[in-house]
């Protein structure tokens, strides 16, 4: 029997209700304010709340946001005699499933009901539905059904069991820490540390210590024995995120411990033999680092035994509506939000932005999108500047019936140029690597689009 939790200061109509909806076959408690009813559904566990507006202590509007809070999953459903559209709305906007104007017909109540019924099935279905696509799109902590991604986790399966060092290459937040977790966690070595460390993220004169370790006296901070990430590593994963930023004269030991399979503390004259598994990472193309002197060929050559790419998320964007929806789930969950849906356009939206931070950027669009929305649905409102904006330019090039590719391509040019000199903080020569043309072609279209401030 589903169970209809009843709220309102008058007996009469708690009686007539009570009565009404025990013949229709649910099973009710009444409550005759919002404090009393809050008491309540924790212990009877209503599937739908008919709560008055105006009662004393607290009325539904404030009984509406307690159970918003508490993350029910009762559908509320507001009844009042004083109501007007704008009430209505309100009610709406606070998470009410719909509005009943007093005084009403019992069958308007059933109606509701059964309205309300449908609508939590079909919830129901899709929540399974979604679940099972999830299932299937899921490689341990990785998403996608594209078929990009598909080849990836195949790929991983394959060589997760091998010592042979893997490199993992792709645009940053497309997600290449989660790829090497999950080589690490299909391996034979998964019970034992995955250890990752950014290798450009920790200053040239720590980073040789935090690798290999140090000797008492060493060095003048060092004022004790210490391991290294590699000695952490002993029969596991060593994560070495960000490879290309490796010092030269790094590049070099590391080198010699992927050969050797030993390492030196810094202050001793003795070797460690070191059995661990290298996985290593970079947003650089590691050819023209190679190629400019700043990467060691034979390190290249020697770390990209099996080299594994990740997609950019606008390569994939089959994938995009699954990991809206995985973030969706996650972060109501996390932040005890209630975000039922995304409304078409947003969704519109999002599909057809390029992610230049991919995965991770619409990972942060969407927590923030779900913070700022008002009620059960995220809007077009609720969305960063940059993604509205980039839609509306190329909406408004396209509907002013202007049919010069040449125009609708400048328009399209300085949005993406805009972008990439965001995500680099300006750095036109890695703003150029990320559009993909020379330096030379981004400094003329800076220019010609009077970008300089940019």
């Amino acid at each position: 029997m589903r169970r209809v939790l009843v709220v309102d200061d008058e007996e009469s109509i708690r009686l007539v209700l009570r009565t009404f909806l025990r013949r229709s076959g649910y099973e009710v408690e009444v409550a005759e304010n919002g404090e009393e009813a809050l008491k309540l559904v924790d212990s009877f566990g209503p599937d739908f709340v008919l709560t008055d507006v105006r009662m004393p202590k607290m009325g539904g509007m404030d009984l509406l946001s307690a159970l918003r809070v508490r993350n029910s999953d009762a559908t509320v459903i507001v009844m009042s005699a004083y109501g007007n559209m704008d009430m209505a709305l309100e009610a709406m906007k606070c998470g009410a499933y719909d509005y009943i104007q007093k005084p009403f017909k019992n069958d308007e109540i059933v109606l509701a009901l059964r309205k309300a019924e449908e609508r939590e099935s079909l919830r129901r279905e899709n929540r399974a539905l979604r679940e099972q696509i999830l299932k299937e799109s899921r490689f341990d902590d990785l998403l996608g059904k594209s078929e990009a991604m598909q080849t990836v986790f195949k790929t991983v399966s394959k060589v997760a069991d091998y010592k042979t060092t893997v490199l993992i290459t792709g645009e940053s937040g497309v997600g290449k820490d989660l790829v090497a977790r999950a080589i690490h966690n299909n391996s034979s070595r998964s019970k034992a540390r995955f250890v990752a460390v950014n290798c450009g993220a920790i200053p040239e004169g720590l980073l040789e210590s935090e690798l290999f370790g140090h000797r008492k006296g060493s060095f003048t901070d060092a004022i004790s024995d210490r391991r290294g990430l590699f000695e952490e590593a002993s029969e596991g994963t060593l994560f070495l995120d960000e490879v290309a930023e490796l010092p030269l004269a790094l590049q070099v030991k590391l080198l010699r411990v992927l050969q050797e399979e030993t390492i030196r503390r810094l202050g001793e004259n003795k070797d460690i033999h070191v059995d661990v598994r290298i996985v290593a990472a970079t947003h650089r193309d590691l050819v023209a680092e190679t190629s400019a002197g700043r990467f060691r060929e034979d390190l290249y050559y020697r770390i990209n035994v099996l080299p594994l790419r990740i997609p950019p998320l606008r390569e994939r964007r089959d994938d995009i509506p699954i990991l809206i929806d995985f973030f969706l789930d996650r972060n109501n969950k996390r932040l005890g939000t209630k975000i039922r849906k995304i409304d078409l356009e947003t969704r519109r939206l999002l599909l057809e932005y390029d992610w230049p931070g991919n995965v991770r950027e619409l990972e942060n669009t969407i927590e923030r999108a779900m913070v700022l929305a008002d009620g059960d649905t995220i809007s077009s409102v609720d969305l960063p500047k940059q993604i509205r904006e980039c839609r509306d330019a190329i909406k408004l090039q396209l509907d002013s019936g202007e049919l010069s590719i040449k125009k609708t391509n400048r328009v399209v040019e300085e949005i993406l140029i805009r972008r990439a000199l965001q995500k680099t903080n300006s750095n036109r020569t890695r703003a150029a690597q990320v559009l993909e043309i020379s330096n030379r072609a981004l400094l003329y279209k800076i220019k010609d689009y009077g970008l300089d401030d940019a």
